[in-house]
């Protein structure tokens, strides 16, 4: 018969320092321990890994052993299912400290059973008082005007320019390095700002009137995107190819653009043959860099089209 330990914290910024002090004598005497950091009581413990594998190597008589009963269990649902299963592997429970201490908590008698229940009742209870007094806490602060959670990583005019930049083609990473954050706050930005938001058909991107009369061959200086130059070097006309040859490369991060001072009636066609980046079929990136584009080619020729 062997004793078995079993730790629980409920989130990442706890420890089991506590438990690990109230079960110090067993854990010298070279007890196994078994945990489950970070992990809800709300889970009930016959689904935690942790405790599962304590149940998966124990062997009839070793008793288990917590330093207190709710990191064990902390509702009637819980100890309900767990009982049964100690009771029918012969294995005992024991509280290490306290009133508890004394007290086999697998026991299959009636007393233990009423016991176990009202003391799994109780520690419902706690635990659903606390989740009420964070839910009217946040509400009173909400009320008042205080902004809960973390600080934000930008300010909010570096957050417009994060936007910016992003619809003018510049990848995630590369503005996550450019303003010294992780990429997943940059996303978290334009997220809220519904930037990454991208049109599912085709047919939602902007649409593009063929240029004519003087305007289609004014020349224009526009950057066109990497992805895009990628595509059109491989199927793009020999027109197209030899301006990319022609055209200065912008370096963004890891990504890069092609600066074209072209006619309107060239970014008009190197649009059309890049139409396979905006289907359904291509990846996020590619459809991104496609409408940063056509936003771009957009905005050229209203502004080379009389009366705009």
């Amino acid at each position: 018969m062997a004793d078995r330990i079993y730790l629980r914290h409920s989130t990442d910024k706890q420890t089991d320092a506590r438990q690990r002090h109230a079960l110090a004598a067993l854990i010298a005497a070279g007890a196994p321990v078994y945990d489950d950091p970070a992990t809800s009581s709300r889970q009930l413990s016959l689904d935690r890994a942790g405790f599962k594998e304590l149940l998966h190597e124990a062997a009839v008589g070793d008793t288990i052993r917590i330093a207190d009963a709710a990191r064990l269990f902390r509702s009637v649902a819980d100890i309900l299912a767990l009982r049964p299963v100690l009771i029918r592997r012969g294995l005992h429970l024991r509280v290490e400290a306290g009133l508890l201490s004394e007290i086999d908590l697998a026991a299959d008698d009636p007393g233990t059973k009423m016991m176990v229940n009202v003391l799994a009742s109780v520690l419902e209870f706690q635990r659903d008082m606390i989740s009420e007094n964070t839910r009217q806490g946040v509400a009173a602060a909400e009320s008042s005007g205080k902004t809960l959670g973390r600080p934000t990583a930008l300010a909010p005019d570096k957050a417009a320019q994060v936007v910016t930049a992003y619809s003018e083609g510049a990848a995630v990473k590369a503005l996550a390095r450019e303003h010294h954050v992780a990429p997943k706050t940059i996303r978290r930005v334009l997220d809220a700002a519904g930037a990454r938001q991208l049109p599912d058909q085709l047919d939602a991107l902007p649409v593009l009137e063929e240029p004519s009369g003087p305007a289609a061959d004014t020349p224009v200086t526009l950057d066109l995107p990497g992805l895009l130059a990628d595509h059109l070097r491989a199927v793009g006309d020999d027109t197209i190819r030899q301006a990319l040859i022609r055209g200065r490369i912008i370096r963004r991060g890891k990504g890069y653009s092609i600066r074209l001072t072209v006619p309107l009636q060239f970014h008009h066609a190197a649009l059309q043959q890049s139409a396979a980046l905006a289907a359904e079929g291509a990846g996020p990136a590619e459809r991104k860099a496609y409408r940063a584009y056509a936003t771009r080619v957009t905005a050229a020729q209203q502004q080379r089209t009389p009366g705009t």
